[in-house]
């Protein structure tokens, strides 16, 4: 178990030659998970085969003739650029999960399957029963990656259960490079099980929906379903020294001093010019911009704190998913 470089809610496509299953589906679904719904296979097909994936790996290649190989060359990695995602409003109509019937007049759903094989999103085929043997010969073969029963009595929640799972699939298998390099930027905890199920817990008490790793302090930018933004500070014992140095060589009050020393505190010294780190114009106001230390013991022991995040850390305010949900409502109304 480890947490994805950055998460954001998607879409999910149903493709089912029955209007009347497709608008019963629709309905039944928790309104939290989007749907797209075609009854046309082939348009369905089309609308995926455009380009539909608004984020793009904030990686650089460079290739330095002088000193390397020509074989060879310099990865370089933006991280500011992941948490820059949540400012595009199209990233929650990125499709990630397709589910898909079987018996379509136009093609099967393996037919179907295969057409988007290149594309990055998952695939469910919601069969009937007579098309099990089908469908597990095709989930050998690596041509979907669930398949369902429409059948089976607890069909709908496996439904609701296996397209979030596979969400979160369509993030690992997208960003697997990009984890691996951001793994060497300090970023260890993302490896970590522990800060993984805090993520988890911090998702269900404050409604969080969608995270990105943060640049500068170290840590995730978590947002909930209202556009609300909040950064998870997260430290080592070494990092918390380090902000211990920096600010005793600013001559930082005693008192934030033996706090930050103790590891009390967690601070974040937000200021549009600077680098979040403790500066002497700050003075005796220092507990302004700390919060109590957390503990979280994991591969190694973590301490973290929750900031809100001004606003000056974002060219545009995060387009919020209330707000996305809201608009698909009102045009799904205004289609009726």
């Amino acid at each position: 178990m480890h947490l994805p470089v950055y998460a954001h809610p998607t879409l999910t496509v149903l493709v089912d030659d029955s209007c009347s299953f497709l608008r019963s589906l629709s309905f039944q679904l928790d309104p939290i998970l989007p749907t797209l719904a075609f009854d046309d296979a082939l348009a369905a097909q089309r609308w995926l085969g455009r380009e539909r994936q608004p984020e793009r790996v904030p990686l650089q290649v460079n290739f330095d003739m002088q000193n390397l190989p020509a074989d060879q060359c310099n990865v370089a990695i933006d991280l500011e650029r992941i948490y820059r995602i949540c400012e595009q409003p199209q990233r929650f109509a990125t499709p990630s999960v397709v589910v898909v019937d079987y018996s379509m007049p136009q093609m099967n759903g393996l037919e179907f399957c295969a057409a988007i094989a290149h594309l990055p999103c998952k695939k469910i085929l919601f069969t009937g029963a007579a098309d099990e043997k089908i469908a597990v010969n095709a989930f050998n073969r690596g041509l979907i990656d669930r398949y369902i029963q429409k059948s089976d009595p607890q069909a709908l929640e496996q439904l609701e259960q296996q397209i979030r799972t596979l969400q979160n699939a369509y993030f690992d298998d997208r960003e697997e490079t990009l984890r691996d390099l951001v793994l060497l930027h300090h970023y260890h905890f993302l490896a970590d099980p522990v800060l993984a199920r805090l993520i988890d817990t911090l998702r269900v008490r404050l409604g969080i929906v969608e995270h990105y790793v943060f640049p500068n302090p170290s840590g995730i930018l978590l947002i909930d379903q209202n556009g609300k933004t909040r950064l998870l500070m997260i430290e080592t014992a070494e990092g918390m020294f380090a902000q211990f140095e920096i600010a005793r060589d600013s001559d930082a009050p005693p008192a934030l001093l033996e706090a930050l020393l103790a590891k009390r505190v967690l601070p974040f010294f937000h200021d549009p010019h600077g680098d979040a780190m403790y500066r002497p114009d700050i003075g005796d106001q220092w507990h302004r911009y700390c919060a109590a230390a957390q503990v979280c013991e994991g591969r190694q022991t973590y301490y973290w704190a929750l900031f809100d995040l001004p606003a000056h850390y974002f060219q545009q305010r995060p387009y919020a998913y209330a707000t996305f949900l809201s608009l698909r409502r009102t045009l799904e109304c205004c289609s009726v």
